[in-house]
């Protein structure tokens, strides 16, 4: 499980792609229960990935930080804000991994790297322990 760098995992800073957010940060002391319901399904953390600078663009890419990698397509974009999440999937170094979808930004990277991006209905999953990006 690769985790967008928005949910809080226990013993980890939640930057939200962001320096002075990271830096301001403090390693969490419980996983958000979005993570926290697939790893008690068996899945295993294997890290956090980029994202967009506070979740808010479309093209993957961050000021503060290399672009992450598009393996379906490696001279274009990843797209989205979830582009790490779905970089790590297509590059096949995790399974599975969480992303926001507020406007796209699971959908957009997963098709971006070729993949399928499930956006779940408003609600239905706890957000907390996650940046706020919508009400």
């Amino acid at each position: 499980l690769a985790v967008k760098d928005i949910y809080d995992v226990a013993g980890y800073r939640t930057g939200c792609g962001n320096l002075q957010k990271f830096a301001e940060s403090h390693a969490a002391s419980r996983t958000a229960p979005a993570v926290q319901m697939i790893l008690d399904a068996g899945a295993r953390f294997v890290g956090k990935t980029q994202t967009d600078e506070l979740a808010f663009a479309l093209f993957g890419q961050n000021a503060h930080f290399s672009f992450p990698v598009n393996p379906a397509a490696p001279d274009r974009v990843t797209g989205g804000s979830s582009s790490g999440s779905a970089a790590a999937v297509a590059g096949r170094l995790a399974d599975i991994a969480t992303g926001s979808d507020t406007g796209g930004s699971i959908r957009a990277p997963a098709s971006f790297c070729g993949l399928i991006g499930l956006r779940t209905p408003h609600g239905r999953i706890s957000l907390d322990g996650t940046m706020k990006l919508a009400p």
